[in-house]
């Protein structure tokens, strides 16, 4: 009995010490040698600030500025646009009164904020809040839509803004995992540059 216990007791030190130090160091070790920038957060800087993290999104309401998917987080805490103060989604159904009422709402001020007419259809990543709350991305569509109350509220030319969409809109991983999407932040950023 006292063997089997001594067994269990070391097997237990020994493989603690490997899963819970030795591996996650090695992992640690390796990703800020082969990936430092993925492994410290995707992290974007300007004039050595960190302005933000190219995997999470910032909301804005600035008309100057493309704007990113809703957070469904800070829809329920009543928080500001810029808090992300969490993670997650609401798991309204769509039978659910509040959605509906949340999606008319966010409908009637990209209408607004945009100049669209009511036959106009507004792409759904600019409706519904996204799985996380956090998504740094937008379809081409959504920031298509933009392109116009970006470029008026600039006094930019609107090809010029067209441009810097397209060099913001990355293809599917490998050409077959995802969609093709635009990063907000880094398209945001190349606009304060251009003016």
């Amino acid at each position: 009995m006292v063997k089997q216990m001594r067994a269990a007791v070391t097997a237990f030190i020994v493989l603690g010490v490997l899963t819970g130090v030795i591996y996650p160091l090695l992992m640690t070790g390796v990703g800020q040698v082969l990936f430092p920038y993925q492994a410290n957060g995707s992290l974007i800087e300007q004039d050595g600030v960190v302005v933000g993290s190219a995997l999470i999104g910032q909301t804005t309401d600035d008309p100057a500025y493309f704007w990113w998917r809703p957070s469904a987080v800070n829809a329920m805490q009543g928080s500001s646009p810029d808090a992300l103060t969490a993670s997650g989604a609401t798991n309204y159904g769509w039978t659910n009164a509040t959605l509906a009422d949340q999606v008319a709402e966010r409908d009637a001020n990209i209408r607004a904020a945009n100049g669209l007419s009511d036959n106009v259809p507004i792409p759904a990543d600019l409706l519904f809040a996204s799985a996380s709350g956090l998504d740094p991305h937008i379809s081409p569509e959504a920031a298509a839509l933009q392109i116009d109350r970006v470029a008026n509220t600039r006094g930019l030319d609107r090809t010029q803004v067209e441009a810097l969409v397209a060099r913001y809109t990355e293809a599917s991983q490998f050409g077959i995992f995802g969609q093709v999407r635009v990063n907000v932040l880094l398209l945001n950023l190349a606009l304060d540059t251009i003016e």
